[in-house]
């Protein structure tokens, strides 16, 4: 029987990670804290847009949110992606031996013909 790998957790990281600009998001975050406002600069987009995207990064638990004032301050939390490299390292063994098997079958074709002990001179 195989086991299930659905998990909410798992879910919703890949869901966060499926956009682009949230990927982008991440990466920022990943040179230190920001703010929302300073999030969206470069992604030219509103504040609102990014508090969306930072809510959605928030639920997968990836982004946790401080507020300072009037400052909404984001801080990347590497952690949740911990069991989706778990769940994609399962695949990269797999995809690893399908193309090492691939390889040999690749390095076989192109091997000299063994010559048969029939030739004559």
């Amino acid at each position: 029987m195989v086991e299930s790998t659905s998990s909410p957790a798992l879910d919703a990281v890949f869901r966060a990670l499926a956009d682009p600009t949230r990927r982008d998001m991440l990466r920022s975050l990943a040179q230190g804290d920001l703010t929302i406002g300073e999030l969206a600069a470069p992604l030219s987009m509103s504040f609102a847009g990014a508090s969306k995207h930072v809510q959605a990064l928030e639920r997968a638990g990836l982004v946790r949110r401080s507020i300072r004032g009037r400052t909404h301050v984001c801080s990347l939390d590497p952690g949740p992606m911990a069991e989706a490299m778990q769940w994609l390292r399962f695949y990269e063994q797999f995809w690893s031996g399908r193309l090492g098997a691939l390889e040999a079958a690749i390095a076989a074709s192109r091997a000299p013909a063994e010559p048969s002990g029939d030739q004559h001179e």
